[in-house]
């Protein structure tokens, strides 16, 4: 599969997760899709990231900003059901907040 289809499969996954996220009565704001190497190093450098082979760098990986009760929340249980319902949709799907390192509940990505 080329690496454009492979971006369009994930978007429409990607979809499908807000439409899910919508119908549970709450929003999400999208965070980084697209990172640069650059970037990316910096991440490293910073302890945000342990790769330097991030998805974000191939636009398979999104950050959603969860809100519930029009408030944002950080707390990875809250995320826990968006990643269950994400890895659900397809074998590929990975949620950070199953990383078994620095756990990522904002992260969804393709492998």
């Amino acid at each position: 599969m080329k690496l454009s289809e492979k971006q369009a499969q994930f978007l429409t996954d990607v979809a499908l997760l807000i439409q899910w996220v919508n119908s549970q009565g709450w929003y999400v704001t999208g965070g980084e899709l697209f990172r640069t190497r650059e970037q990316q190093e910096i991440y490293v450098r910073q302890g945000k990231s342990k790769t330097y082979n991030s998805k974000h760098l191939k636009r398979l990986a999104i950050d959603l900003f969860l809100f519930k009760d029009g408030k944002v929340t950080w707390k990875l249980e809250d995320y826990r059901p968006l990643g269950e319902f994400w890895q659900s949709i397809r074998p590929e799907n990975v949620w950070g907040g199953n990383f078994s390192t620095l756990k990522d509940g904002v992260h969804f990505e393709r492998r």
